[in-house]
């Protein structure tokens, strides 16, 4: 007598389940369909990504290869390439290593390229103030002291990343362009800043060494 009770069980549960089917599954067809195409989709970018970076990480390394060969001209034009070109990260280090290449035979070409990085919040603040670093060690040759200050003193702050070498380019602008007094107020910041790297330090004394009596006392 069980055994009629459960095939009437099977029965109706057999049932149940071909109504279910029959009014639903048409839509869970579909539903794992577009779970299918998303998962393969997403795959397929994750794939297209690593290709694209692969490529991009190839061409910086045979565009730093131009570079160190002095091929300056050629390793500006790849640089210039790959900051048009590559996803993002490579994006920028092109972008970065243009101005540098760009550096070695327009040097003025090369500022605005820094400046237009330095004033590119996108790239976030440390990445800035690098490129305006940058700008300002090709100009310190050449600048006055007073465009040094205006485009580095900002940078000299505590919490800049790059203060301590936006001082040591202000003391060697004061020092080149004669002002003693800035010359003697960014040697004594450098030398009383606990954290002021060993390096900077001595090129800084080395400076003040050859600086007039005034700019020591």
């Amino acid at each position: 007598m069980s055994d009629i009770f459960q095939e009437v069980d099977e029965e109706v549960r057999r049932e149940r389940l071909k109504q279910l089917w029959d009014q639903y599954g048409g839509l869970a067809l579909a539903l794992a369909l577009v779970i299918v195409a998303l998962v393969g989709g997403w795959r397929g970018h994750q794939w297209w990504e690593a290709k694209k970076s692969a490529e991009a990480g190839s061409a910086f390394e045979a565009a730093v290869s131009l570079s160190e060969q002095g091929k300056h001209a050629e390793a500006e034009a790849a640089f210039a390439k790959i900051a048009t070109e590559s996803p993002p990260g490579y994006k920028m280090l092109g972008r970065f290593r243009e101005a540098a290449a760009l550096a070695q035979r327009d040097p003025q070409a090369a500022v605005k390229l820094y400046d237009v990085l330095a004033a590119d919040s996108s790239i976030g603040q440390v990445l800035q103030d690098l490129a305006a670093v940058r700008a300002g060690l090709i100009l310190v040759d050449t600048a006055t002291y007073n465009d040094i200050v205006a485009r580095l003193e900002p940078l000299t702050a505590k919490d800049r990343a790059f203060r301590h070498t936006a001082r040591e380019v202000l003391a060697l602008s004061a020092w080149k362009t004669g002002n003693t007094s800035a010359t003697r107020h960014w040697f004594d910041m450098i030398v009383t800043d606990a954290e002021t790297p060993a390096g900077t330090r001595s090129r800084v004394e080395m400076l003040m060494a050859l600086a007039p009596a005034d700019a020591k006392s």
